[in-house]
């Protein structure tokens, strides 16, 4: 394996610790309302959401660490936290604590969710750039997936079969600081920060191996070092961008689904047991398209992929909402929820973290990402907060999901009015065009 996809692995595994951080508390959920005896209304906005919170934190503050201290001290610190986070969780007594170490790792996800895309696209060459990138969410939901099974495997624990869910994460983020000493720092942030462009140039060709293009190496020359204000009119375009690529990756209802899927399973009729195996399978799925999307990325470009997404998210999300409606629960509701799925990961889970690194300019690239992700995670965390209420009160979950399918029709109309093409084009020839 060559040495670029060993780095951006390992990088990666940032994701894995986010997407089984982000999940694993679906299998405590309903446990940890019972031991504690807490209302909805506190369950959503205390226990299940405060690591969106720590997240939300996490994405609005990642720039400063990524710019002041580098890329790879932010993959450090991340790391860090995560390991924290699992311990904590684990061994906490009461919702407060628990909550406190769950706000900890989730400001760890808010800023994997910066530094690793920035990190892996600034030392990607072109061509690679989009399986690279996107490395990251295969391990996220790979961490996802492997969250489902543990799980699965952890329920039958006792009464503190949750403790178990939380703190076997200390393992994978162990492993993840320790391949952490193998990763160099950015070569665009040593030009951007340090203004060492020879540096630079010798760690990209190391990376990339003797075979890059000078055309590559050369761009490093005209990386822009001036300091500038991400909110100015100049930036209009990509900052517009990146907050309906987020806005919308959020409202198709993705989290609110990864958050409560045993609970929607249960709903839809399965018994419990059912219910944590079909999330298995929705993690497996996830995988699996993801895998696809990773080997399209770079060939048939991010449009294509936000296209063939939002179709299969108008299709699923209304075919669940009339199931739900119409009391077709049965087979309907987990089918159509596995095509829900499957169109996330080839469309928005595989271009969200590729394109918003895509269409900023270096100096800028973790500031443009920590606005555009932070709008991704304030809506994930709002609906996560208000996910078990509408759960409880409304007559029929159909019409939530009906309210997405709404959405997904408004983001069609973005891919294919709004959103430019970014493959095959460099990090810098793209911050030329977006700016004109």
């Amino acid at each position: 394996m060559s040495r670029i996809y060993k780095i951006s692995i390992i990088s990666a595994l940032a994701g894995f610790l986010f997407g089984f951080d982000t999940v694993v508390i679906s299998g405590a959920d309903q446990q940890l309302q019972k031991l504690w005896n807490t209302s909805n209304i506190f369950h959503g906005s205390i226990v299940m959401s405060m690591a969106l919170w720590g997240t939300v934190i996490g994405a609005l503050i990642a720039s400063y660490p990524c710019d002041k201290w580098g890329r790879k001290k932010t993959l450090v610190i991340i790391g860090i936290l995560y390991l924290v986070s699992a311990l904590g969780s684990a061994f906490a007594n009461d919702p407060f604590i628990f909550s406190l170490f769950r706000f900890i790792g989730g400001v760890g996800v808010g800023l994997s969710t910066i530094a690793a895309p920035t990190y892996i696209s600034e030392i990607a060459p072109t061509s690679k750039r989009g399986r690279l990138v996107i490395l990251y969410q295969f391990n996220l939901v790979f961490g996802i997936l492997i969250a489902y099974t543990s799980n699965y495997i952890f329920q039958n624990f006792g009464e503190g079969s949750w403790r178990w869910m939380m703190g076997i994460e200390t393992f994978p983020a162990l492993i993840y600081l320790i391949g952490l000493k193998t990763v160099p720092e950015s070569p665009r942030w040593l030009v951007v920060s340090k203004n060492n462009i020879s540096l630079a140039k010798k760690i990209f060709k190391e990376i990339n191996g003797k075979t890059i293009a000078d055309s590559e190496l050369n761009n490093f020359s005209n990386i822009q070092t001036n300091k500038e204000l991400l909110f100015s009119y100049k930036y209009l375009k990509p900052l517009i961008l990146a907050f309906f690529i987020a806005f919308f990756n959020q409202l198709s209802g993705i989290n609110a689904f990864l958050y409560y899927a045993p609970r929607i399973f249960e709903i839809a009729g399965l018994e419990s047991d059912s219910a944590f195996l079909s999330s298995i399978g929705i993690g497996l799925t996830n995988l699996i398209f993801t895998i696809l999307g990773m080997y399209l990325i770079d060939r048939t470009g991010r449009r294509t992929l936000l296209k063939i997404g939002s179709i299969g998210y108008i299709i699923s999300l209304s075919m669940i909402a009339i199931s739900f409606i119409y009391n077709w629960e049965g087979i309907f509701v987990p089918l159509f929820l596995f095509m829900f799925i499957a169109s996330h990961a080839i469309g928005q889970g595989s271009i969200i973290w590729v394109f918003i690194a895509e269409i900023f300019p270096n100096h800028l690239r973790a500031k443009g990402l920590s606005f555009g992700i932070s709008v991704h995670w304030i809506l994930a965390s709002l609906i996560t907060l208000l996910m078990p209420s509408f759960l409880a009160t409304l007559s029929n979950p159909g019409y939530i999901f009906l309210f997405f399918a709404v959405f997904m029709i408004f983001q069609y109309i973005f891919t294919l009015t709004i959103m430019p093409e970014t493959k095959n084009i460099s990090l810098e020839e793209m911050s030329n065009k977006l700016t004109k």
